[in-house]
């Protein structure tokens, strides 16, 4: 991912104005940088799928569109719709492989109706974020994601010898390999907007080793019109799905779920670099931007063409480079992508680009989306029980995509589909995670009403608790008192909202690990985020005042404090340390 520049300060928040020319103007850079991706994306998925012109035409129309939307409604907030932030959009690759499975074996409607289906999955996904964040962790998230970069990069190589009749059997090898030494010689050489172009700058030189071996075709831009709407091919729907249908369902789920864990990681990231200065991350918004792309998962489905993601490492290089972070640039970008989407003489030039550079384009994706998985892995930091996660599900995935054994058990058509690398590595990487969670340390949970009247409570939850630990008086004293200040904190700062309040529920959750405890407080309240308000803390005056010493109370007993805000809901976690009486002596 890019982290923000700091020579280049950020002139416009997400939130504030900018003037429409400025707006337009990055837009504009926005909607070119992504260009270039949206449309090969499309053209690897259709061709490797067997569709013909019609069908390809019209993909790359319909993504055009769908990605425009969902870039101008990212840009909104309303209710629980919407990230509020810059949020640059193009077709999903990691649907590439299962996308040519579903049209192989159903045809384009049975894509189409799995796409209707499992957007379900994304908008599940945006509301009830806060109870599924524990069950797909960014482990198995990091490890699917590598999954399908794995699984894709066949389509790829494959591409590199799509060539007219007649072609010279090195030409293919000789395109791809020009393809991505340029992109490396220009990624590595160039800074700034320059790096930009580097997807362009390898495509022109593809296509001009292509043309001196005589495979460029340009039949297709001359026949093309200035501007106009592609022809509609037959756009369809299994309404009685077949034994394809259910047996690559689980497949889509699968792999839906996983788009929307990375749209999340992406927002995060968006989020993270859209600020003068740093703040907690605002989980409302995440919800947002994932129930968006949940809406742009089915406009997909209803046009048979590949659903939209959202790309957090070009947001983030156009505000770098532009120290614009502002929404209207959503606006302006979604403005320029319709244009080019009419503009049918210029989206017939990228439909030309020869298969060579298209499988050269693909392959560095790839590797961009393998290497991705692995940070999202190590973010969330490895220790021998991930690790034990990661190394099962990537054997199992790897090693059973497509073997014989699972036709042996299911059959040569159903095992065909279902044994598929991503899907396998997915489930074992989930049940892999809940088991673990299972046999791990024995947590405690205690129910109250959000009230300062629950406090009694909760301190016997927590004393008794830190017994049961075997821990020292002094840990005793700091872990109950952890429980009160994250109390009178969830409290203090909710005035306005007291009598709701008072009947909230408050949940907490008592997690023991070696040496610590991991209190997870769930409730409803309306406050500023706890993290940022602790953060502020750290510039004022070492006095504190009313307001802030709960606040400073916490800071001073817990090792860690997290608060995640959902709709509706709000999750503090906070981290003791304790000593052992037998450690002390």
């Amino acid at each position: 991912m890019t982290v923000r520049n700091p020579d280049q300060p950020i002139h416009y928040e997400p939130e504030e104005a900018c003037p429409p020319t400025v707006a337009l103007t990055v837009g504009v850079q926005g909607a070119v940088l992504v260009l270039a991706p949206t449309v090969l994306n499309v053209v690897i998925a259709f061709r490797a799928s067997g569709l013909d012109d019609t069908w390809l035409t019209w993909g790359v129309f319909a993504a055009m569109l769908i990605c425009a939307a969902v870039t101008v409604l990212q840009a909104f907030q309303f209710r629980r719709l919407g990230a509020g932030h810059i949020v640059l959009t193009w077709p999903a690759a990691m649907f590439i492989a299962i996308m040519v499975s579903a049209v192989s074996a159903g045809g384009p409607e049975t894509f189409a109706s799995l796409l209707v289906l499992c957007s379900l999955v994304q908008l599940a996904l945006a509301w009830w974020l806060p109870i599924l964040r524990r069950i797909v962790t960014p482990v198995v998230s990091g490890t699917v994601t590598m999954l399908i970069a794995v699984s894709v990069l066949p389509i790829a190589f494959d591409s590199v010898q799509d060539l007219p009749d007649g072609a010279s059997v090195g030409a293919g090898p000789a395109i791809a390999v020009v393809t991505l030494l340029a992109s490396v010689v220009v990624t590595l050489r160039t800074t700034g907007r320059w790096r930009l172009i580097a997807p362009f700058t390898s495509l022109a030189a593809g296509c001009a080793v292509a043309g001196a071996f005589g495979v460029l075709d340009g039949e297709r831009i001359a026949a093309a019109a200035w501007f106009g709407v592609p022809t509609l091919p037959d756009l369809s729907f299994t309404l009685t799905p077949g034994r394809e249908f259910w047996a690559l369902l689980p497949s889509f789920a699968i792999l839906t779920l996983v788009l929307g864990l990375k749209t999340i990681s992406d927002g995060v990231v968006i989020q993270q670099g859209s600020r003068r200065r740093p703040r907690a991350i605002d989980f409302r918004r995440i919800q947002g931007i994932v129930g968006v792309n949940g809406i742009g998962m089915l406009l997909a489905g209803l046009a048979s063409t590949l659903p939209p993601m959202a790309n957090a490492s070009y947001s983030l290089s156009l505000i770098n480079l532009t120290g614009v972070a502002a929404r209207r640039v959503g606006i302006g970008a979604a403005i320029v992508t319709l244009f080019l989407a009419f503009f049918s003489k210029f989206t017939a030039v990228l439909l030309t680009i020869p298969g060579p550079v298209v499988g050269a384009f693909l392959m560095l994706a790839m590797g961009m989306l393998f290497v991705s998985g692995w940070q999202t892995i190590l973010r969330d930091g490895l220790d021998p029980r991930r690790v034990l996660v990661v190394a099962l599900a990537s054997a199992l995935g790897l090693g059973l995509h497509g073997h014989p054994l699972m036709t042996d058990l299911f059959g040569d058509e159903i095992g065909g589909l279902i044994g598929n690398g991503v899907t396998i590595g997915a489930i074992v990487a989930i049940v892999m995670t809940l088991l673990l969670d299972a046999v791990g340390y024995r947590r405690a949970r205690l129910e109250v009403t959000l009230d300062i009247a629950s406090l009694p409570a909760i301190d016997d939850f927590l004393a008794g608790l830190a017994i049961r630990l075997g821990w020292d008086e002094a840990s005793v004293l700091r872990l109950r008192s952890a429980g009160e200040e994250t109390l009178a904190t969830l409290l203090g700062r909710d005035e306005e909202g007291a009598e709701e309040t008072q009947q909230a529920r408050l949940i907490v959750n008592a997690r023991p690990q070696a040496g610590m405890v991991e209190l997870e407080f769930v409730a409803t309240t309306r406050q500023e985020n706890i993290e940022d308000q602790l953060a502020y803390l750290t510039d004022e005056a070492p006095v504190p005042t009313a307001d802030d010493l709960s606040l400073r109370l916490l800071w001073y007993h817990a090792s860690n404090v997290r608060h995640q805000k959902f709709h509706g809901i709000d999750i503090v976690t906070v981290q003791v340390e304790g000593n052992t009486e037998a450690a002390r002596t």
